[in-house]
């Protein structure tokens, strides 16, 4: 609501009125027309002062003493305004313009009280005697035009705009308005004529041309918005808003290097902000199953206009990860979370990639930061557990399992996780029965994991314990997963811990034949070579190992004095 007056002013006028009044009344200086007097000052100062009640108690007095004054009514219009009570702000409004209804800041008043409660009829009588006493008063005009819109009287309130443009000029905001009103009486003739009238005068407007464009673009005549949008483009190149247009529409008519063109034209142009920009990002990703390198250069330009905004490096980083660019997608996240590490679908993308990709050091580090940042997360806590176990920071790990199972509802299987992870730890400090039972329970928990069976028999078999409950398990993953290389590959393990080391070799060849160059299984089969007698082979297959990058300590060992030696990782 607007209000015209501080107030100061309000105070003179009110003063000036209510002394207006006694003095016709011949009874200025008698002892009621003095405490009438009184009691407006004080009210006025208790309203100035922010003493809203006092000031309404005031005001009452004077209604009291002069039933028929305006001021006091208008006084207490505002107070309860102050008091956020519309209902009876709207009472003594319409009381202060029915008692002086020459009055036309009252009128003022009432005509926007009316258009705030939405009853437009009320309104319209209240700025139809505004505008007809100030008529060139834009804003009232423009008031009365909105009210005319809402009421349907879609001519008169063309009239209003009439006369406004008579006042302001041609202005693009007011030919929009006429147009969409002369569209909806189906005028769309005249409503263009109002546009181009005003590209006369801003041949370069966006909202006009923008208008133009939609309006075609409804009617299905797409070479005329298109013509528009060349133009535009062709009489200024670095209208972000006009290129982002033009390459929309090239990308629909599936013209990928016009559209591109635009495109980039668009994102190093002004005009646009980053969320404009990401949502294009964000639409095409929708759109392609593998990214054009031309968008991931536009992601590229999003991050050179907004270098230090978490949002482009982000987009970037989803863009590469649908290509499965991994190890760039993830430089890109942690580059995100360089300028907003509160984001954690930024964090749990870095963390997933960096186990996907075996960056146990990298996730360590970034785990427990994260785990930090949102410590209630299981997910989050599993893989800060996962790493230590990796990096054999064996008693974290286990002082992480036990923190991240209690953060676990209703998932059994993350539950059983937490179980699995800390039996790797315990059997990592030879806490081997204490490791086999944190085993047992998560596959009490979650008795289908057939990886948690596999790395429990695995480990059963590294440390040569139990290898009848060793083989059961493998074998019960293998019936329903053969051709899987970890599987085999234990299944080759227990064999040669139960010293069948012919049938430990064809497994662990199966295993290698399904996954080449993986260290593991060439190492375990230097193993059942050296146990078979050939010697020169293990040693053969020992120094490819230790090339591949081994993580069994003793390798070296292994090599240097040619004989086997149990690992120790």
């Amino acid at each position: 609501m607007k209000h015209f007056f501080y107030f100061c002013g309000l105070m003179l006028v009110f003063a000036s009125c209510g002394v207006k009044k006694a003095a016709s009344s011949g009874k200025t200086n008698n002892q009621y027309d003095l405490a009438y007097i009184q009691t407006f000052h004080n009210a006025m100062r208790y309203k100035v002062k922010g003493q809203t009640n006092n000031a309404i108690q005031a005001f009452d007095s004077c209604l009291v003493m002069r039933p028929t004054d305006d001021a006091a009514a208008f006084g207490l219009s505002q107070c309860y305004l102050q008091l956020d009570n519309k209902t009876k702000a709207a009472e003594y409004t319409e009381l202060a313009s029915k008692l002086d209804p020459n009055n036309i800041w009252y009128t003022q008043e009432l005509g926007y009280m009316y258009y705030n409660q939405g009853k437009f009829t009320e309104a319209e009588k209240c700025f139809a005697k505004m505008v007809k006493t100030q008529p060139n008063n834009v804003d009232w005009l423009f008031a009365h035009s909105e009210i005319l819109k809402r009421l349907g009287r879609q001519n008169d309130a063309i009239n209003a705009l009439n006369k406004m443009e008579d006042q302001l000029g041609v202005l693009p905001d007011l030919s929009i308005q006429k147009f969409e009103l002369y569209v909806s009486l189906k005028q769309d003739e005249k409503g263009i004529e109002e546009l181009e009238k005003a590209r006369e005068v801003y041949p370069d407007d966006l909202g006009l041309i923008g208008t133009l464009v939609d309006y075609y673009f409804s009617k299905r005549e797409i070479a005329k918005a298109q013509n528009m949008l060349v133009e535009l483009v062709k009489n200024d190149p670095s209208n972000a808003r006009a290129n982002l247009a033009l390459g929309d529409l090239y990308y629909r008519q599936m013209n990928k290097p016009e559209a591109y063109k635009y495109f980039k034209a668009a994102f190093e142009g002004t005009g646009i902000d980053v969320d404009t920009k990401m949502s294009v990002l964000l639409e095409m990703y929708e759109k392609q199953v593998v990214i054009d390198k031309e968008l991931i250069e536009l992601a590229d330009l999003l991050i050179a206009s907004y270098p230090n905004d978490a949002k482009g490096y982000s987009v970037k980083g989803d863009l590469l990860l649908r290509n499965n660019q991994k190890e760039e997608a993830l430089a890109a996240y942690k580059e995100a979370l360089k300028h907003e590490d509160g984001k954690f679908p930024i964090w749990n993308q870095v963390l997933i990639l960096e186990y996907e990709l075996m960056k146990f050091e990298d996730l360590y580090k970034d785990a427990r930061a994260c785990s930090a940042l949102f410590p209630t997360i299981s997910s989050v806590q599993l893989l800060y557990t996962i790493a230590c176990v990796q990096i054999d920071h064996f008693q974290e790990a286990i002082d992480a399992a036990d923190m991240g199972k209690e953060l676990v509802v209703n998932d059994p299987a993350t539950e059983s996780e937490f179980y699995a992870q800390k039996g790797d730890a315990l059997f990592g400090l030879k806490r081997y029965q204490e490791g086999a039972e944190a085993y047992d329970k998560a596959l009490a928990i979650f008795p289908s994991n057939s990886l948690t069976k596999n790395n429990y028999a695995m480990r059963l078999a590294l440390a040569n314990m139990d290898l009848p409950k060793a083989e059961k398990l493998i074998n019960e993953v293998l019936e329903g997963k053969s051709n899987q290389a970890p599987y085999v590959d234990t299944k080759g393990m227990i064999f040669f811990r139960q010293g069948k080391f012919k049938q430990a070799l064809e497994q662990f060849t199966i295993a290698d034949e399904l996954d080449k160059e993986n260290k593991n299984y060439i190492e375990h089969m230097g193993d059942a070579f050296f146990k078979l007698g050939d010697t020169t082979k293990a040693l053969e297959l020992w120094k490819k190992a230790l090339t591949l990058g081994s993580k069994n300590k003793l390798l070296t060992k292994k090599i240097q004095s040619k004989t086997y030696v149990d690992p120790e990782y």
